[in-house]
């Protein structure tokens, strides 16, 4: 076990440090043009796992342009998009082992696209209709799934981080080989959970990833205002933990750095602290203008680091990847987006039911009589309803549907 005390030598006059001395490099491999920088080291990386993760980054790109589209016509009510930050989400998804559990922010379907979610799921989580798991309960883009260990997305900031280091102290415990990866923004790591995570995934030696996608902003407020320190990677020095800056565009630094994490997590039960230096090259969100606070000059310099054309130029390089691929995958993709999207928003919306169903095993008595009363209030005022409603158009065979 690692000392926790200071070695230092004792000293008979004040002294006083800020950490200024120690300097976190940030690990890279990809040039923006897609080579590799000179002295580095080759890639753990497989031609599979590779063209793999390049799909689910391209399939990730479309399923943005897509949404974002459909939110800007009335389709949809909210949208989040991960352009820009897909090698930090799917490189370091792809390092996992796929029964490691991923607790994620809001911006990380490619995590989730990466593992096997399918367009249908996207899409009926994302309209709320009766096909959709959390019942429509959820906004649009707080996904989950029980099957590829994900857990259901959270609107409050940093929640899920100190879930994460319990959640590895149960994997911990269990002994299965196991480990827990949770990422969030820059932003959500100036929350107190966040700290309250990393001392007690410290103290308590669990196999958990910290992943931070820095990309500069908390929505609107630049890392020049957020703190004054040197990033969110030293701040795991505060905790004795292991620390690694990477840049967070080039998705075999990622794969390589979250690759180690995991080992260390997994084989030496030492959590890790992972700063991806990384850009949103979109919105925050489709409630948000960019133009008010980032410079397009800003913003072109970033589109010339963009982590998919940099992969691309790399894959097609190593000859796993041409541009007719290219084409026709993206063409595809288009094709499956669009009609998955028409055929899941003409779905009907959840039972009724559903409202008070997967709390309990069994539903207690006072929630059946609340919504019997629901029912009996609907049908006095059936004009304050939409009609598309299936509780309203007598089809009681859905209605019963949970």
């Amino acid at each position: 076990m690692k000392k926790t005390r200071s070695t230092a030598k004792p000293v008979h006059k004040p002294v006083f440090a800020n950490g200024d001395d120690i300097q976190i490099p940030v690990f890279t491999l990809l040039k923006p043009d897609g080579t590799l920088y000179a002295g580095a080291g080759a890639t753990s990386l497989d031609e599979t796992t590779a063209r793999r993760i390049y799909r689910a980054m391209l399939y990730t790109r479309v399923l943005d342009e897509r949404m974002m589209a459909a939110q800007r016509q009335g389709r949809l009510s909210f949208y989040m998009q991960c352009t820009g930050e897909e090698a930090a989400v799917i490189g370091s998804t792809a390092a996992l082992a796929d029964a490691d559990m991923i607790m994620a922010q809001y911006r990380e379907q490619g995590a989730l696209a990466y593992r096997g979610f399918t367009t249908d799921e996207f899409m009926d989580q994302l309209f709320g209709n009766e096909r959709d798991t959390a019942h429509g309960r959820q906004m649009p883009i707080h996904y989950g799934s029980r099957d590829l260990h994900y857990l259901t997305i959270s609107s409050p900031l940093a929640t899920q981080i100190p879930q994460a280091t319990g959640y590895a102290y149960g994997q911990k415990l269990a002994g299965q080989g196991h480990c827990t990866l949770t990422i969030f923004g820059e932003g959500a790591a100036s929350e107190g959970d966040f700290h309250a995570a990393l001392n007690m995934a410290s103290v308590h030696k669990v196999p958990v990833i910290f992943l931070c996608r820095n990309n500069g902003y908390a929505i609107s407020t630049p890392v020049t205002e957020q703190f004054a320190g040197d990033g969110v990677a030293a701040r795991a020095f505060g905790y004795r933990m292991q620390s690694i800056r990477v840049d967070g565009n080039d998705v075999l630094a990622v794969y390589e750095a979250t690759r180690e994490a995991r080992r260390l997590a997994v084989e030496e039960n030492e959590p890790v602290l992972i700063e991806a230096m990384t850009y949103r090259l979109a919105a925050h969100s489709s409630s948000d203008d960019p133009s008010g606070y980032r410079s397009k000059k800003e913003e072109e310099a970033w589109h010339k680091k963009d982590p998919l054309r940099r992969m691309q130029r790399w894959l097609i390089e190593r000859g796993w990847w041409n541009e007719d691929e290219e084409r026709e995958l993206t063409e595809s993709l288009r094709r499956e987006v669009l009609e998955t999207m028409k055929q899941a928003e003409k779905r009907r919306p959840p039972a009724l039911e559903t409202l008070v169903s997967d709390v309990y095993a069994e539903t207690p008595a006072l929630l059946r009589e609340q919504l019997a009363t629901l029912k009996a209030h609907i049908g006095r005022h059936p004009e304050a309803y939409p009609r598309s409603a299936p509780w309203l158009d007598g089809d009681t065979e859905t209605e019963g549907q949970a």
